[in-house]
């Protein structure tokens, strides 16, 4: 296989995890990753291009591929205001993915959370659930949306709601069973490599995995 490779978000907990996945696999013979800083990160099949995500538009026709994966996103706090949190978890995702479909990118992969929903009370739960919605409606030929708990792994930054919660859960993760078993915490190792490997499959349609699911996908 010569497939080409598109990502954003690659500093992330998930995304840094899959850029490795992506530049060892054979799969894929070159991995283009948008950044909006600089990233000191060299290997033959890949391709950085530092750019302004306020002027997506612009970098249009480097947009081309076979898969998309996106990891970008942000928290309340981190972004500060409502306003900002929206255009890094909404407006940026959607318009890397407008632009994928109309240069028919084959396959959308998306990172969403646990109990996305466009008709939640919760601001962030809302605001996920309404990507997933507007993802879904450029149908793409394969769209593929991750919905991970609370994700495991080493961070640059401490967020430490997500790291009691994380702690929390991992201790009582044995009470959660059945259709509570999606909200056990997750290594973010794991939804890097459920990601990778759902876009080898060929699929075509659109399919939602949270984190239980994920933890089964070898």
């Amino acid at each position: 296989m010569n497939k080409t490779a598109i990502i954003i978000g690659a500093t992330g907990l998930v995304g840094s995890s899959l850029l490795n996945y992506l530049l060892k696999s054979s799969n894929y013979t070159k991995v283009i990753l948008l950044a909006r800083k600089n990233i000191e990160i060299k290997h033959q099949k890949l391709i950085c291009y530092q750019i302004d995500f306020d002027l997506i538009e612009s970098y249009k026709d480097l947009i081309t591929g076979d898969d998309f994966f996106c990891c970008l996103g942000t928290t309340l706090k981190k972004a500060h205001t409502i306003e900002n949190f929206k255009k890094v978890d909404f407006n940026y995702p959607l318009q890397f993915a407008q632009i994928a479909k109309t240069n028919k990118v084959k396959n959308f992969l998306l990172i969403s959370s646990i109990g996305a929903n466009s008709e939640s009370g919760n601001y962030y739960i809302k605001t996920k659930g309404q990507l997933e919605d507007k993802i879904k409606e450029l149908f793409f030929h394969g769209t593929f949306i991750f919905r991970p708990s609370i994700l495991k792994g080493h961070r640059n930054e401490l967020r430490l709601k997500e790291k009691i919660s994380e702690i929390f859960l991992s201790i009582f993760s044995f009470l959660l069973l059945g259709k509570l078993k999606k909200y056990r915490p997750i290594l973010a190792t794991q939804v890097a490599k459920a990601m990778y490997i759902e876009a080898q499959k060929g699929l075509k349609g659109i399919y939602i995995f949270e984190s239980d699911v994920m933890q089964n996908i070898e």
